[in-house]
């Protein structure tokens, strides 16, 4: 009885170390995750003094930031008392709850030098955390003569890195203890934002002719499990009209219903809410590059008028856990009358060099440039690049077989004509023949199979791999190759 005692006391102690050890390598790994995310050192223009600091969470999980603080300039301690930051989530530190119309996560008698500050954050073990300006000197970015704020770029890149810091571009909505508009997204994505995750951006291809009606696309790019989005979009009403909104295919690709709504606010144009979601429970995101919906505008301004389409508001985008960073990219819209003309006698032909294709087109009378674009495997144009030449020579991973849209379009004062389209292909080679060593062999199987499985947005997918150019490499691919084994060129 008294050896089974023994075992079981020291089974009780190494099961008791092992917790301790896993907590210890957890608690480090989430710490290091919480930067200082956001500074408004100049406060803002209702008060100099009206000063915030932005915490974001870059982790997966949860952390307890009771008894952590923010040390300034080695002396003056900014302590949270209580509070826990969520996943991608931000927490708020504010020198009163009247400095901005969003609700603090702590009340600090915050007191920052225009001239800068060095800024430590410490966890409740005096650990540091991370650092801004540790070195002194100047504020990295920020304005005092506008009180835009001091926005970190990646929340994964040094705060002691002068280059990942820029100042505020613009608002989230949020205003000051009088009514001001903050130049700075407290508790939201910052507006410079720049690290990893989905990419949004707003587009639109023509010209916008007063009178018209105009599409604005809002595309996807790399997103990873996107589950959710919600956006507030600003514009100018004087120049544009809201009609209505079309939600696009995105998030409803593998056939999963959605709930889709937009709005104006208070039915006033000028500010458009836009939401949308995947209806799976459990939650369960898309990945990939895609369409989350259209615009529709009536161009209601004049020759030379203009409109910023930009995300100015809160918006997020959320995988099926939480909310995850966004890149988020406005749109400039001129109004004007004159249309640029296409340019004519387009031609594609093969290059001299193998693997290569060569257009060339007729010179368009006062064109600055011209933009060649091609057609990718999931049917969309990618630009190659310009050239003031009228002749362009595309050896971009050109395969032997495949047939190449291309898209040629003119640009004069600023305005694109709308492209001329050709297609053309290489047929000096062999479909399958991956590493280009004209025979179609073993060294072929292994390429294909070190990509097999992916498609086109994926790291691992090759553009070589593809034989059949439908961005994907499958089992299509593999008897494309077949097909061709042994065979030389």
């Amino acid at each position: 009885m008294d050896r089974l005692k023994q075992m079981f006391a020291f089974l009780s102690l190494v099961v008791l170390m092992m917790q301790f050890s896993l907590s210890n390598v957890g608690y480090a790994a989430v710490v290091s995750s919480v930067v200082i995310n956001e500074i408004a050192w100049a406060g803002s223009a209702d008060g100099s003094g009206d000063e915030w600091i932005e915490l974001y969470n870059a982790s997966n999980t949860t952390v307890d930031l009771s008894g952590f603080y923010i040390e300034d300039d080695g002396s003056t301690k900014y302590f949270i008392e209580n509070g826990v930051i969520a996943p991608k989530s931000y927490f708020l530190i504010e020198d009163s709850e009247a400095v901005t119309t969003v609700a603090a996560n702590s009340l600090n008698n915050l007191s920052l030098a225009n001239a800068g500050d060095i800024l430590v954050l410490k966890n409740v073990d005096g650990e540091i955390v991370d650092s801004v300006n540790s070195t002194g000197g100047a504020w990295f970015a920020g304005d005092p003569d506008t009180k835009a704020t001091m926005e970190r770029i990646d929340p994964l890149i040094s705060g002691d890195n002068a280059d990942n810091w820029a100042t505020a571009i613009n608002g989230n909505g949020a205003k000051g203890r009088i009514g001001s508009e903050i130049i700075g997204t407290p508790g939201t994505v910052n507006s410079n934002y720049g690290g990893s995750g989905a990419e949004v951006g707003l587009n639109f291809e023509g010209i916008a002719k007063s009178g018209d009606t105009i599409t604005v696309a809002a595309n996807v790019d790399s997103a990873t499990d996107l589950y959710a989005y919600g956006f507030e979009i600003t514009y100018n009403p004087d120049v544009l009209k809201f009609n209505n909104a079309t939600e696009g295919n995105f998030l409803k690709a593998d056939g999963a219903s959605t709930a889709f709504n937009a709005g104006l606010v208070n039915d006033i144009d000028g500010t458009l809410l836009v939401g949308g979601a995947r209806l799976k429970n459990p939650a369960e995101g898309i990945d990939g590059s895609g369409k989350l919906f259209d615009l529709s505008f009536s161009v209601i301004g004049t020759n030379g008028d203009f409109s910023d389409i930009v995300f100015a508001g809160e918006n997020f985008v959320s995988d099926s856990i939480s909310d995850t960073p966004v890149k988020l990219s406005p749109l400039k819209i001129e109004v004007g009358d004159v249309a640029v003309e296409q340019i004519a006698g387009l031609k594609i032909k093969e290059s001299t060099k193998r693997y290569a294709l060569e257009l060339d087109w007729t010179a368009m009378e006062g064109a600055s440039h011209y933009l060649v674009k091609r057609i990718n495997p999931v049917g969309t144009f990618d630009l190659l690049g310009q050239t003031t030449e009228i002749k362009f020579i595309d050896e971009e991973s050109v395969l032997p077989g495949v047939n190449y849209k291309y898209q040629v379009v003119a640009v004069k004062d600023g305005i694109e004509s709308s492209p001329v389209e050709i297609t053309g292909s290489e047929t000096r080679g062999l479909s399958g023949d991956i590493d280009k060593n004209d025979r179609v062999d073993g060294r072929d199987i292994e390429k294909l199979a070190r990509s097999f499985g992916s498609e086109y947005v994926d790291e691992e997918y090759s553009i070589f791999a593809d034989v059949n150019f439908d961005g994907f490499i499958d089992g299509k691919d593999l008897i494309t190759l077949g097909s061709k084994f042994g065979l030389k060129y």
